[in-house]
């Protein structure tokens, strides 16, 4: 999918959060009115009854219970006697997902209700609400905010369209005047956020979500869905879909019925979560309800509402590789797990998937960098990697032989263009190199010396925090052997 053309929406049994996509198109306030129906303010307690009798947790994939996170921020303004901030997680960095740009686009209505019931009950001072700079959602919250009064100071952020800028804390970076990268150490926003307030953060499904159960309350909301994860469910179905859509289903539905409304074809396996979530096989997809706990059960995870699934025309573990480079360039490049670690990985599966290392070399590369970053994009990408290399075990024997599972990468996983604008590789001209190993001196991040004295690095690009090592290492080569040329 472009980034400029917001996919089809489709609903398998009752629309919440798309009610009223097929009459209006897109929801003006009065429309949502129409269809919604009125909201009032509630005080901190209604609305953490409310957060708790929904069962809400945060839609952006890591599942935190919403109920908690207003409790922390409304503790920490009376401990630090400190008004708050609600922040607004629209940028959706991932580029397989569409979730949130739907809602921005076509019901931006419910993320401001939503939004204004959190700054009215935690006495907020300011809404601040991240939006990719990508342009797509941005123009309809801004005319969504010309129509309507909100309780305090609403205003839109632009945020990079990367992978990890959606990350709490580089959203909070970035609203702060820093990069927009995670901090270098871990630390809560309900303590210490935006202008070092106290600030509420969650994504714009969630905000939304709250909106449609404040009006419908506890116990009509969990009409729909199971008993420990009432309500519906946003989905970005992707891949080798026919018809890819943004699906809202009920929770605990069959995976099947979601599969069967988008047109899913046979499949190899199926990416659950996102980049950084898990692959199922297609024996599991049988059976796999939509939930978390659904998903957990046959090994995949809801993560935030991805699902990729892979035809029988593509190798599945190129796809893979690719997923992998482009994660591993897209680190913050500030933490030894990232730094050099995710170049590691990236190695590790390139290698495997050429057929020149075994998997648990890929098992110890994820493992160097599971636990010990400073934010979780290192453990997702690991999460991804060691999943893809455990469901296609059968593509990886074929690979495993050096000739391949006979398929060519067609590169369906919805990844963008490169990382950055100039994507540049390492090319070694072997008839001149003589294993000098100056450039592994160099720039060890990314060039090692295999077995025999010469440099070995991945055909990926260099990361763009590794570039100047890398052209220092060129300009000092002895022999004029190593070269960077333009990445295809």
């Amino acid at each position: 999918m472009m980034r400029t053309a917001v996919p089809p929406v489709a609903c398998v049994g009752e629309p919440r959060l798309t009610a009223g996509f097929a009459e209006y198109g897109r929801l003006d306030l009065l429309a949502h009115e129409e269809v919604h129906g009125p909201i009032g303010p509630m005080e901190p307690a209604q609305l953490l009854q409310l957060a708790e009798g929904m069962q809400l947790r945060g839609k952006g994939g890591a599942g935190f219970p919403f109920a908690r996170k207003l409790r922390a921020v409304l503790e920490s303004c009376e401990r630090q006697d400190l008004a708050a901030v609600v922040v607004v997680n629209a940028s959706e960095g991932e580029p397989a997902s569409w979730k949130d740009k739907v809602l921005l686009t076509r019901a931006p209505h419910l993320i401001l209700d939503g939004a204004a019931l959190v700054a009215y009950a935690l006495d907020a001072d300011e809404i601040v609400i991240g939006v990719a700079d990508d342009g797509v959602g941005r123009d309809s919250l801004m005319e969504a905010l010309d129509e309507r009064r909100m309780p305090v100071q609403t205003t839109i952020v632009t945020v990079p369209h990367r992978f990890i800028s959606g990350e709490g804390g580089a959203l909070v970076n970035g609203i702060n005047g820093l990069p927009h990268i995670p901090p270098g150490t871990k630390k809560r926003s309900s303590d210490s956020g935006v202008s070092g307030l106290p600030t509420l953060l969650s994504n714009a499904e969630t905000f939304a979500q709250l909106a449609v159960g404040a009006r419908l309350g506890p116990y009509e909301y969990a009409a729909l869905g199971t008993d420990d994860e009432p309500g519906t469910v946003l989905l970005t179905v992707t891949g080798a879909a026919g018809r890819p859509a943004v699906v809202e289903c009920t929770a605990g539905m069959p995976l099947r019925d979601v599969l069967d409304l988008c047109e899913v074809p046979a499949t190899q396996g199926i990416l659950m979560g996102g980049y950084h979530g898990k692959w199922i096989t297609p024996e599991a997809a049988e059976t796999a309800e939509v939930s978390r706990r659904g998903l957990a059960a046959v090994g995949g995870t809801l993560g935030a509402g991805i699902i990729i699934p892979l035809g029988v025309d593509t190798c599945p573990l190129g796809e893979a590789a690719q997923v992998v480079r482009y994660l591993a360039g897209e680190s913050a490049g500030q933490c030894g797990p990232c730094k050099m670690g995710l170049p590691d990985l990236a190695r590790a599966v390139d290698l495997a998937v050429a057929g020149s290392q075994p998997a648990d070399v890929v098992r110890a590369a994820a493992g160097e960098v599971r636990g010990r970053g400073a934010c979780s994009h290192p453990d997702g990408t690991a999460r991804f990697a060691l999943s893809a290399i455990e469901v296609f075990t059968e593509d990886l024997r074929l690979h495993s032989t050096g000739d391949g599972c006979g398929r060519r990468v067609k590169g369906v996983m919805g990844l963008p263009g490169a990382p950055d604008a100039n994507p540049q590789k390492l090319t070694l001209d072997w008839s001149r190199c003589d294993g000098h190993g100056l450039c592994a001196h160099v720039v060890p991040d990314f060039i090692r010396l295999d077995a025999n004295g010469f440099p070995a690095f991945p055909a990926t690009p260099v990361p763009t925090w590794l570039r100047e090592g890398a052209l220092k290492a060129v300009k000092l080569c002895p022999e004029l052997a190593l070269r960077l040329a333009k990445a295809e």
